[in-house]
């Protein structure tokens, strides 16, 4: 017997704007987490006495569990409802990040950002999931290509805060301040928002697993996930390694730093609106030129630095390159969380979830390679990245002529 929703709070009509505004304000929420304490990162290291690796590590960590939480949490808010789920998590968030700013110990904080991951998947999951509860058609396809835009303003607006938080209070006011944000977002869904998901499915794993498989094995979708999770990298390589060149290479500060990664959450944004507004373009000819583009980007910077090589070269050459990334994820964002609307959940689940993994593990082992040194090696870590794009971009190529052909 499929789950019930008769003890549940549908959401009114009435409510639908502002249910709406809410749900698009939830969206930045992982870009928050993960962005707002990026300039405060060499002073967590210095307080707590870790290294900077150790550090990294919390957002490794974050983002590891954020991605696999979505491989089943779309699947539960597809069985259980969205607002519910969505409502607790946001407290338990709150709270946890409490913890985390009165504790000195690494491993709470660790255990606390993997309590983030989860949490704040749910809420990402349900919310992207609303969407498609509630909309339709063109009106469904237009917020879904705002979503990576909407998102952008977690980058561009959380270490920018976060650089004079630092500043000012400390580490430990970043973390006050996002459980200060999830509180009265958490308020504003109570009072507001309620359940949007008509149809509740039986909760089955060995369902779920069926309708991965399927979704995967559609290679459009498949190496579309690969190209997400690759042009993010792009954006968590430098979260990890940026904050420790600004502030140690080039002497700035965690002001400097915070705006430094304003700028370059402006450069995704660019990167999400001329994708939006190039949405009906040839698909694979605007994402071959676009990766073309990328490479000369990452190789004119990399032949740039023995020439000059300063903070403000390094932020330009890097904008550049997160405007392409940018353009990258709004594309094939729009087209994976649109490709089954029969399991909206689930493919907003496995969508974040497949590239989040990617994500964690390609940023983490391309730091570790290519540790938070200066210019030169974030250079080397974009053309990294950059080449196995463009080996997937190939991949992608052939699989659309294949697909033309049959």
């Amino acid at each position: 017997m499929a789950p019930q929703s008769t003890s549940t709070k549908r959401l009114k009509d009435s409510n639908q704007r502002i249910s709406t505004i809410l749900a698009f304000a939830l969206i930045p929420l992982s870009g928050f987490a993960t962005d707002i304490y990026l300039p405060s990162l060499p002073s967590m290291s210095a307080v707590l006495n870790v290294s900077s690796t150790r550090i990294q590590l919390t957002l490794t960590l974050f983002l590891i569990t954020y991605g696999i939480s979505q491989l089943f949490i779309g699947s539960i808010v597809d069985s259980f409802g969205r607002y519910k789920i969505s409502l607790i998590c946001l407290i338990v968030f709150a709270l946890s990040c409490i913890v985390i700013s009165t504790t000195s110990n690494i491993y709470i904080i660790y255990l606390m950002r993997i309590i983030h991951g989860f949490t704040v998947a749910a809420v990402i999951v349900a919310k992207r999931a609303f969407f498609v509860d509630v909309y339709e058609g063109e009106k469904l396809k237009h917020y879904l290509s705002l979503f990576s835009i909407i998102w952008s303003t977690g980058p561009i607006i959380a270490p920018f805060v976060g650089g004079y938080l630092q500043n000012a209070f400390g580490w430990e006011s970043n973390f006050y301040f996002l459980a200060g944000m999830a509180s009265i977002l958490a308020i504003l869904e109570f009072i507001y928002s309620g359940e949007t998901l008509k149809n509740f499915s039986k909760f089955s794993v060995s369902k779920m697993v069926g309708v991965y498989g399927d979704m995967l094995k559609t290679p459009s979708f498949s190496l579309g996930l690969i190209m997400l999770g690759l042009a993010y990298c792009m954006v968590m390589v430098f979260n990890m390694t940026g904050p420790f060149i600004i502030e140690h290479h080039f002497n700035g500060t965690p002001i400097i730093a915070g705006y430094s990664s304003l700028i370059l959450g402006f450069a995704w944004m660019t990167g999400g609106f001329i994708g939006k507004a190039t949405i009906n373009r040839p698909f694979v000819k605007k994402m071959v030129v676009n990766i073309g583009l990328q490479l000369l980007f990452v190789a004119t910077m990399l032949l740039s630095i023995p020439i000059v090589s300063n903070l403000y070269s390094m932020i330009f050459f890097a904008f550049i390159i997160h405007v392409t990334a940018g353009y990258i994820f709004n594309n094939y964002f729009t087209y994976c969380l649109g490709r089954f609307p029969n399991n909206a959940g689930i493919a907003s689940g496995l969508t974040g979830g497949i590239t989040y993994v990617i994500v964690s593990f390609l940023s983490y082992g391309v730091v570790s390679l290519l540790p938070a040194k200066d210019e030169l090696n974030l250079g080397y870590s974009y053309l990294l990245v950059t080449v196995l794009s463009v080996f997937v971009m190939w991949m992608v190529y052939k699989s659309s002529r294949r697909e033309v052909t049959v």
